[in-house]
């Protein structure tokens, strides 16, 4: 079942978001819900606190980067083939020279930055069986997920922006907070006039 994704605005964006455990009420469907959900916007990742649950829960699948001639048919094989649930994660580490690379957000629809991170990551999550993995990812799964886990802790993309890009985007984001925007995919937006 494919939800509403929440708009830039909405307090749960910014939410710490708290940890589960595996009897979370309907939990399976829930995750079916967020791939249905990421795959009807077209998008490669998507956190719980973007369909309003303040838990640490998110999902990627980086396939459609595979489709850019840039990549190596190495690198295409390996964004093809990623596809996982993250639950609980924790970042341990980060390491490398920052690189910057045009996101976009779901919940920021029509907006797209730079933003550097750094390219290597180090992370420990529970798949949707709830076992532990510690695993190192690199190049653009790594930025899929820092972004993705950005929003477990309350971070959006566009907070990692110079002060100069932000005023220049501060007119685009309130208007995507009233729904003064056009999307092909349900959103729920904080500001929008209620109809009486």
């Amino acid at each position: 079942m494919i939800l509403p994704i929440v708009a830039y605005g909405d307090s749960v964006l910014r939410k710490k978001a708290e940890e589960i455990t595996k009897d979370y009420p309907n939990l399976n469907e829930l995750i079916d819900n967020m791939y249905d959900t990421m795959y009807g916007a077209y998008g490669v990742g998507l956190a719980a606190p973007q369909i309003g649950l303040p838990i640490r829960l998110f999902l990627v699948d980086t396939e459609p980067f595979s489709e850019d001639e840039s990549h190596t048919e190495e690198e295409k094989q390996q964004l093809k083939a990623f596809k996982q649930t993250f639950i609980n994660a924790k970042i341990l580490e980060e390491e490398g020279d920052e690189w910057a690379f045009n996101e976009g957000c779901l919940s920021i629809p029509d907006v797209r930055e730079d933003v550097f991170r750094q390219p290597k990551i180090k992370i420990q999550y529970q798949d949707e069986n709830f076992e532990t993995h510690v695993k190192e990812f690199d190049g653009l799964i790594a930025r899929v997920i820092q972004h993705e886990y950005d929003h477990i802790e309350g971070v959006l993309f566009t907070d990692k922006l110079s002060s100069f890009k932000k005023r220049l985007i501060k007119g685009k984001l309130a208007n995507i907070s009233k729904g003064k925007i056009k999307i092909d995919y349900k959103m729920k937006f904080p500001l929008m006039k209620k109809k009486r």
